[in-house]
């Protein structure tokens, strides 16, 4: 608990046997999250059977790989059954310290904001951690662009590391959203269409051969569709070209 608030951490965990635990343990060495939900997304190894050992947790498993957004939807769907005030997701694979854990519950339990993003780009730290200078040039370009068609002011549309009021998530039409990686675009721009403001704290990088990522080519799939996304929220606000995704109501 947080000042009253009963905060649950999503896992969206697909192959993470190496670092589960690890993980875990530190999210839960923070001192403030009541509960945490794992949504194995068929997994080819252990991560299950980890995860179904882990005090103060729940297993959902996905039979099959449905995809990162599809995995993520799972997520939120099971922390507000639990009865989550605050939703904070963070990666299995130790990419995202689970320090700032008490950060972000206190930046979305104070009522300043809905939403806050750890970001990486913060603090100017992201080449010196690890992160590949192909991957921190697309990061700052595609974040320039998003920010001039989405009207934002982000350091990163990018960061896996996010924290949730609750009131926000249900408010979400999340079953709109892709099954892929584009999801974690989606729902920011649905959020700032909402009229939220989203709140940032810095986060060091960290990149090692455990940590998850994509390869070149679906990165270039991603890309194209954070653009497609913005160039639909931009159409949608001019009313050129409704959008469903951007239609207010679940």
């Amino acid at each position: 608990m947080f000042r009253d608030k009963k905060v649950v951490v999503v896992m969206p965990a697909y192959n993470a046997e190496p670092t589960l635990r690890q993980t875990y343990n530190e999210v839960m060495a923070q001192g403030v999250v009541d509960h945490v939900v794992i949504v194995d997304d068929g997994s080819s190894d252990a991560t299950a059977g980890i995860a179904a050992g882990l005090p103060f947790s729940e297993l959902v498993r996905h039979q099959s790989n449905l995809g990162y957004g599809a995995n993520q939807k799972s997520c939120y769907r099971r922390a507000l059954k639990a009865g989550a005030d605050i939703v904070i997701m963070v990666h299995p694979d130790y990419q995202y310290t689970p320090l700032l854990i008490p950060v972000m519950t206190a930046m979305i339990a104070s009522g300043l904001y809905d939403c806050v993003l750890a970001s990486r780009i913060l603090g100017g730290r992201a080449l010196a951690g690890g992160m590949p200078w192909w991957k921190y040039i697309a990061n700052r370009g595609l974040t320039f662009l998003e920010n001039c068609l989405l009207g934002t002011k982000l350091s990163e549309f990018h960061t896996g590391y996010r924290a949730f009021s609750a009131p926000l998530l249900e408010r979400l039409p999340l079953h709109r959203n892709s099954d892929d990686f584009i999801f974690d675009n989606q729902i920011l721009a649905q959020i700032h269409g909402l009229g939220y403001v989203i709140g940032e704290v810095s986060c060091p990088t960290k990149y090692f051969p455990e940590a998850s990522s994509i390869n070149f080519l679906r990165s270039v799939k991603y890309g194209l569709g954070c653009l497609w996304t913005a160039v639909r929220f931009r159409l949608h606000r001019w009313q050129l070209l409704r959008s469903w995704l951007f239609e207010n109501g679940a």
